[in-house]
Formats: structure tokens, C-alpha cells, sequence
């Protein structure tokens, strides 16, 4: 029965959450910024008579106490992306070059919906509403773990609106469902010259070349072959001119895996192939991570199957593939168990068919509503078990 009373008030708040969903997207906020953003998360969790924790230097923490059980925390996003927003809506972006084009505006509103159910509803414990800043690139997750708010939480769930699902289903994954990142940079030195003497030069474009080959080759020909890896290149800068061999090249990219034994062999490859390709043409490289490594999202077994149980009367719930892109969700289960939960929020039928980061990128929000209702669910659900 009171599953059902959750579901009923979440629908009850669809207008709400539309409303303040449009509100965060017009609005846009980049990791770190998201000032305007967090003001009104406070006032809105203030008016419901949430405890107000700042964290992470922009973001919000809501503490709901009602007992002495179990502490709960759910988890949503609220930066948004350097992107000039291209969809012709009432509720386009505002701010130029800024967009909330991978569906945090919709976790947020989620999340602030789930807030006002859960505050009419009975439980014994605790509730942590954890509105996280600086997802996308300023580990904004890491921060507030080092912080200790993870420290009394025993489980923590996360929701990703996901353009692969189709509009209102619900995607859970027990074990690895978001890869591992490293972003790397290597830099090549040798000797430039004319491009008509190339013998007297050591081209650092050619050894850059080489270099990619040689990264490439590590996948397909060092590790298992069911191991899903990714290595991208994804930019080589060098030279200013067509009759000129330039003294340095840069290549920049990314590596991806779900294992982290698999992720250090990887490292140590492309350290030692960059060092030695390099040597071996006579000039030299130096191969240097540049991002803090954030490791694969797994998804906790038993949260899985619990939660499968629990939100099953909210619609059709499927096992989506495991996916080579990076959520900071991560580092809250290095603390507590976790389980992040996908819902699609594709609609071909509105035109809602564009991925993350994509200047198009919109959500269906006739489905928000079943976000709210996913948070809540969850939270009171776990608590009782």
C-alpha cells in the first residue's frame, strides 16, 4: 500500500518537477558555478524542513531524520556543459555556450521531488539528499566523499535519465555498468627542418604516428579479446605550415575499461611504448596522465536485485548493455554500496532522439514524474528491509 501511495504523489508532482526542471535548464551552471543552482535547491528543502549541509563548495546536502535506522542517500547531479544549445524550445538555455545537454537539470528535479514525497512519508532513519556539483570533469563526487558524508551511509542510489532506453523503462545492471577514465597527453621532441630534407630532421609527426599505431595495437593484440577496452586518440597537434617539419608534436586521448588491473597494464604499456618507439626513431617522448582517475561504476548485486523487486510496479525494467562512458557515481561506492539506475527518456515520436552532449540533446518529460518515484522507492523500501 504504501508503494502505491509513493507512485500516486510522485504523479501528483509531475507539473512541479517539469517546472522546476525547465527552471535548471534555462539557467545553466558549469562545474563549480552552479551558485544560482544551489540557492534554489536550499530554499526549496528549507521550506520542507530539511537540515542544510554545503558541501563540495557548491553543492547541497538535505538531511531527512526521522529515527534511529538506517542511513540512505540519494544522489543527483546539477552542473551543466560548455554547449550552445540548438533545440527551438520554450525552455532553451539562456545563458550562451552553456547547456544542460546530459539530463542533470532532470536529476535535480527528480531529486527535489522525491524530497517533498519523502517527507510525508513514515520511516525509521535517515535520509541524505545529495544534489552533487561538478560531475562533468571536477569530481565533485570525490570531494564530498573525502568530506565524510559517505562515512554513516549504508546504501546510496543514483538515477541517469538515458537516451539508449526508450521513454519510462528502467534499466538496472548488477556488477560493471560505466567504464573507468584516464585522460593521457603525450608530448614528442625531436628535430625540425625543412620538409624537403626530411633526412635531416627527426619528425616528431612521424613517431607520432607510430605511437598511435602502437597504442591501438595493445587491445586487439596484449589483452584478452572479451575485455572491453577503449583507447582514443582523440587529438594530435604539431607544425604551422606545409614546408615545415616542427620541432614537438602533442597527442591528447582517453583510455576506458571496466577492470582495473586491466586499466594499470594499459598505463604501463603506453608509458613503455611511448618511451621506447620514440627512443628507437631518435627522438623522445613523455607519456603523463592528466585527468584523476575515476574508476568503473559497479553496480552492487544484492541493491540490484532488490531494487528490480521494488520498482517493478512502475513498469517494464530490463538489463541495459554496460556502457565504456564515466560517472563519478563511482567513488560513493567506494565508500557504501550502490546501485545507479538508468531510465530511458527516448521518445522518437517527440523528436527526442539525440545522445549526451549533443547540442539537441532533451529529455521526454512525461517520465520525470517515474524519477521522483524510482528515489523515493528505493529510499523507503531499503530502509524498511
Amino acid at each position: 500500500m504504501e508503494s502505491k501511495t509513493i507512485i500516486e504523489k510522485a504523479r501528483e508532482l509531475e507539473e512541479y518537477i517539469i517546472k522546476m526542471r525547465r527552471e535548471f535548464h534555462m539557467y545553466p551552471e558549469l562545474k563549480y558555478e552552479e551558485v544560482r543552482t544551489s540557492k534554489i535547491i536550499r530554499e526549496e528543502l528549507e521550506k520542507l524542513g530539511y537540515k542544510i549541509i554545503r558541501t563540495a563548495e557548491t553543492g547541497v546536502i538535505g538531511v531527512l531524520k526521522k529515527g534511529n535506522g538506517k542511513t540512505v542517500a540519494l544522489r543527483a547531479d546539477i552542473d551543466a556543459l560548455p554547449i550552445q544549445e540548438e533545440n527551438d524550445v520554450p525552455y532553451k538555455s539562456k545563458i550562451p555556450g552553456k547547456m544542460h545537454a546530459c539530463g542533470h537539470d532532470a536529476h535535480t528535479a527528480m531529486l527535489l521531488g522525491a524530497a517533498r514525497v519523502l517527507r510525508e512519508i513514515p520511516f525509521d532513519g535517515t535520509i541524505k539528499l545529495i544534489f552533487q556539483p561538478a560531475e562533468e570533469g571536477g569530481l565533485g563526487a570525490k570531494k564530498i566523499v573525502e568530506e565524510g558524508h559517505l562515512d554513516d551511509v549504508d546504501a546510496i542510489f543514483g538515477i541517469h535519465v538515458w537516451a539508449d532506453l526508450p521513454s519510462g523503462v528502467i534499466g538496472i545492471r548488477h556488477g560493471a555498468l560505466l567504464a573507468s577514465a584516464d585522460a593521457f597527453k603525450v608530448r614528442i621532441v625531436g628535430k625540425g627542418g625543412h620538409g624537403a630534407y626530411p633526412h635531416q630532421t627527426i619528425d616528431p609527426i612521424a613517431i607520432a604516428v607510430e605511437l598511435v599505431d602502437g597504442y591501438y595495437k595493445i587491445p586487439i593484440r596484449e589483452i584478452d579479446p572479451i575485455e572491453p577496452v577503449v583507447i582514443s586518440v582523440t587529438s594530435i597537434k604539431a607544425g604551422t605550415t606545409f614546408n615545415v617539419i616542427p620541432e614537438e608534436a602533442e597527442i591528447l586521448g582517453t583510455i576506458r575499461t571496466f577492470n582495473e588491473k586491466v586499466r594499470d597494464f594499459i598505463v604501463e604499456r603506453m608509458e613503455k611504448i611511448t618511451r621506447e618507439y620514440a627512443d628507437g626513431m631518435r627522438g623522445s617522448a613523455e607519456f603523463t596522465l592528466t585527468m584523476e582517475h575515476i574508476p568503473p561504476t559497479i553496480n552492487d548485486e544484492k541493491l540490484a536485485k532488490f531494487a528490480r523487486e521494488v520498482l517493478s510496479p512502475l513498469g517494464e525494467i530490463v538489463e541495459p548493455k554496460p556502457s565504456l562512458g564515466a560517472e563519478d557515481f563511482a567513488f560513493y561506492t567506494t565508500k557504501a554500496p550502490g546501485l545507479f539506475v538508468l531510465l530511458g527518456i527516448k521518445n522518437e515520436k517527440k523528436g527526442i532522439i539525440y545522445p549526451h552532449h549533443h547540442p539537441k540533446f532533451d529529455v521526454d518529460e512525461a517520465v520525470l514524474w517515474k524519477g521522483t518515484a524510482i528515489y523515493s522507492l528505493l529510499a523507503i523500501e531499503y530502509l524498511k528491509s
